[in-house]
């Protein structure tokens, strides 16, 4: 089976001309919309623009199992053992407020402790943390960092579109696939939209039952992967506050995730799927599902996350306070795709403005305790 995984070369990804020019006019837009949150936000202090509101920060630890198959034992897999961790879940919109207004796409940013070898990041390479940060779908809604120019400024004003009812939608779905009438009809971005309408389709769970991905391509020591982070069925058969209304209360994720944790452990398995055929597991195209057909998802390591209580306003400011980027992780596992490429410098110019504005420091923790402040 090894040898039919498609091995990683640096020619697995499309080199974008405009790739820089574009990505100057996202971070400018990110860095704007991070500073009118401060009062447009809602909540007097400066948003994320993407994730901006959190559910629960939760103590964790990840297992890294032993006797896995070569392939798959690659890079921070390759050395059995425990991770202390922390896990952010959030809702993925760049909004706060009611859970109603937020939509149910859900993300879930792990962090990782006492992993050895230098980070991507050139400006906190001896961190000694490890970064995930997935949502709960296995595809992405743009592929090209020219898309995301017009789809990110359409998401930082979804509440003006769908303030304005049906006529609004329906603008806001026009705008979406024609790039806001700047892309040639051959060009409109019907794989982005088409994307976008499955995540929001999907259902509002307890986000203990959901599975998360990486959306787009990272290496995998010598190959190419997707991970995703999934419930141990035994784990979220437990699970009592299942599926959730949110028309019920403004706040239903929080409330639910807090008291599944105060009465149970759960646990995820973290898993990886390997890419067999570029052609129909692309690196660039983040709207295309990788088949399970082709290569099925492989459990390397499992999160337990125990009983808790993450009730409290101290534990939402530390949550505010901490960082996640995909960047943040050893180069066997560097991000790949434009797209994923764009998010390193967006995710840091985003993370600095947020931290300045509202006066936190920007320090990665060395351990739980200590971005616990225990």
């Amino acid at each position: 089976m090894a040898s039919q995984f498609v091995r990683y070369t640096p020619d697995v990804e499309d080199d974008d001309p405009h790739f820089e020019k574009n990505l100057q006019s996202v971070i400018e837009k990110t860095e704007s919309y991070v500073t009118e949150s401060v009062k447009a936000g809602g909540t007097g202090q400066a948003l994320r623009d993407a994730h901006a509101k959190g559910y629960g920060l939760v103590r964790g630890q990840v297992e890294i199992l032993d006797g896995l198959p070569e392939e798959y034992a690659q890079g921070i897999y390759a050395t059995p053992g425990t991770h202390d961790a922390l896990v952010r879940f959030s809702n993925g919109s760049p909004h706060a407020g009611a859970d109603a207004r937020l939509g149910s796409g859900t993300g879930l940013a792990l962090k990782m402790f006492d992993v050895p070898g230098p980070t991507l990041l050139e400006d906190e390479p001896d961190s000694g943390t490890f970064d995930y940060a997935l949502i709960n779908a296995p595809v992405f809604f743009c592929n090209t960092v020219e898309h995301y120019l017009f789809i990110q400024e359409l998401f930082l004003n979804t509440s003006a579109y769908f303030s304005q009812g049906r006529a609004g939608v329906h603008r806001f779905y026009a705008d979406f696939v024609t790039g806001k009438g700047t892309l040639p009809q051959d060009d409109w971005a019907w794989d982005e939209f088409l994307a976008y309408l499955s995540l929001s389709r999907i259902p509002p769970v307890n986000v203990l039952l959901a599975t998360f991905w990486t959306m787009g391509a990272v290496r995998h020591g010598d190959y190419i992967a997707k991970l995703r982070i999934a419930p141990d069925p035994h784990s979220a058969a437990a699970v009592v506050r299942r599926s959730l209304d949110t028309a019920s209360a403004p706040e239903v994720y929080r409330p639910a995730l807090e008291a599944e944790l105060l009465e149970r452990p759960c646990t995820f398995h973290i898993q990886v799927q390997l890419c067999t055929d570029l052609e129909r597991m692309p690196v660039e195209d983040t709207t295309v599902e990788w088949p399970e057909h082709l290569s099925p998802f492989v459990t390397v390591a499992t999160l337990r996350l125990p009983q808790q209580d993450i009730s409290g306003p101290e534990q939402l400011a530390t949550m505010d306070a901490l960082s996640f980027t995909p960047w943040r992780a050893t180069a066997e596992h560097a991000p790949l795709g434009n797209i994923m490429r764009a998010r390193k410098e967006v995710y840091r110019r985003s993370s600095i403005e947020r931290h300045k504005l509202n006066e936190q420091p920007r320090t990665e923790p060395r351990s739980v305790d200590e971005a616990l402040g225990l």
